[in-house]
């Protein structure tokens, strides 16, 4: 269970974290408009040192990671050999190990993977779950909040900076950072004290699915490709060289028609309860998709990350069992 005062904590997939102190709404407040800490320490952190991990790590994922600078970072994806979303890894590079944060419950078949493609490489991947954890602090004062506790954050998204004591700390798109840490090692309670708002997963991914960010296993099933979760400008080289799936990836982005789409949906709120994650959603009684994550947000109210048919219409009048929902349709920066 969280180990922060006054923690409720979560059940499913994010158990052993914190799903709220008490104030959801409150919490999605400090991570938009102050500073909040969240505790993910429930993902997997693999650890991958040896000679060769850029390398090794470049020719079995989406990315591009040789040559990946110390004290970097990006994000990458394993596919299916037909191109489905396997894996999603969170990857911080520290001129020694290449550090590989995951979703939860997912190391054993990452690291069954990983080491099925070993060959004779100098590569030594280990899981290291139970000695490392993820906090994530969001908000515009968190440089200040990382400053008190003696650590200059990087400007750019992924640069990474080394924490006094050990651990980085991973500036993320979006302006929030992520915290790789001893769990042995008090930072949460450091930023606590420095005056940040604990806050729970609730309110993260509340504000995750506003920000239309997918998350594995929720806006995927097992046919889900790189097009339509949303990671192709995030997590995806377009001009690499081969690897796992590539096929797919490169036949959809040149013929641009990537059979589903992610969306954000806005529920009419009637129901007391929200759609369950894979509740079908409907268009004039026939299928055309699935409700990944649903959450209440302080502003937004129900809302919900969806994935549907490419040709859904915008302004489609979509129900969720006795629920109306409408897409938000996204407006891209001048």
């Amino acid at each position: 269970m969280p180990h922060l005062p006054g923690a409720v904590g979560a059940e499913g997939v994010d158990a052993g974290v914190a799903t709220h102190y008490g104030d959801p709404f409150g919490e999605q407040r400090a991570l938009t408009d102050q500073a909040g800490l969240v505790d993910r320490g429930n993902r997997g952190v693999v650890a991958v040192s040896g000679a060769d991990r850029l390398s090794w790590l470049h020719s079995l994922t989406t990315q591009h990671l040789t040559g990946l600078p110390p004290l970097h970072g990006t994000e990458s994806l394993i596919l299916s050999p037909h191109g489905h979303i396997e894996h999603h890894l969170v990857v911080a590079e520290d001129g020694r190990t290449t550090w590989l944060d995951v979703e939860p419950a997912t190391v054993p078949a990452l690291l069954a993977f990983l080491d099925s493609m070993r060959f004779m490489l100098r590569v030594d991947p280990a899981d290291v779950s139970g000695d490392w954890a993820v906090l994530t602090l969001a908000g515009p004062a968190a440089p200040a909040a990382l400053t008190a506790i003696d650590m200059t954050p990087g400007d750019q998204p992924y640069d990474l900076t080394p924490l006094p004591g050990g651990g980085l700390v991973r500036r993320m798109p979006g302006g929030a950072f992520d915290l790789l840490v001893p769990r042995a090692a008090g930072v949460a309670e450091r930023l606590v004290g420095a005056g940040v708002r604990p806050a729970g997963m609730w309110a993260y991914e509340a504000l995750r699915v506003a920000a239309r960010r997918p998350r594995l296993g929720w806006e995927t099933d097992h046919r889900t490709i790189v097009q339509e979760g949303g990671w192709i400008d995030t997590a995806v080289h377009l001009d690499k060289g081969c690897y796992r799936g590539q096929e797919t990836v490169a036949r959809v982005h040149n013929l641009g028609r990537p059979p589903r789409k992610l969306v954000l949906l806005h529920l009419d709120g009637s129901a007391e309860t929200l759609p369950a994650h894979g509740a079908v959603i409907t268009l004039e009684d026939r299928p055309v998709g699935f409700v990944g994550t649903a959450v209440r947000h302080h502003e937004l109210g129900p809302i919900a990350l969806a994935i549907v048919r490419r040709n859904t219409a915008d302004d489609a009048p979509l129900r969720i069992d006795r629920v109306d929902a409408a897409i938000e349709t996204a407006v891209d920066a001048a």
